[in-house]
């Protein structure tokens, strides 16, 4: 079950960094992602610390990919909910006519 769900999450780390990349300004993407790899993280670590495992390499990267899973969680959070300063700050003005 550890190296299955290593390759899991692996993949996924994957598939989610390239979406990320081209897919860079869709905000629904980004928030999307962010909370699907909230789940990753949780089991993630749940499997990492909940199930036995050999003390090898793979037990390293595994818990590397976590940590990068939380990185890159928290890029998409921040890129996901951020605010267009520019956007909201022309619409403002358009509202009260400064």
């Amino acid at each position: 079950m550890f190296n299955v769900v290593f390759w899991i999450l692996a993949i996924w780390f994957i598939v989610n960094v390239i979406w990320m990349w081209f897919r860079f300004n869709d905000q629904k993407l980004q928030k999307t992602f962010a909370w699907i790899n909230c789940l990753a993280i949780v089991i993630g670590f749940w499997v990492y610390y909940g199930v036995t495992h050999d003390a090898n390499s793979l037990a390293n990267w595994f818990i590397c990919l976590n940590w990068a899973n939380v990185i890159l969680a928290i890029i998409q959070f921040y890129f996901g909910y951020r605010h267009n300063n520019a956007g909201h700050t022309a619409g403002h003005t358009a509202v009260h006519g400064n």
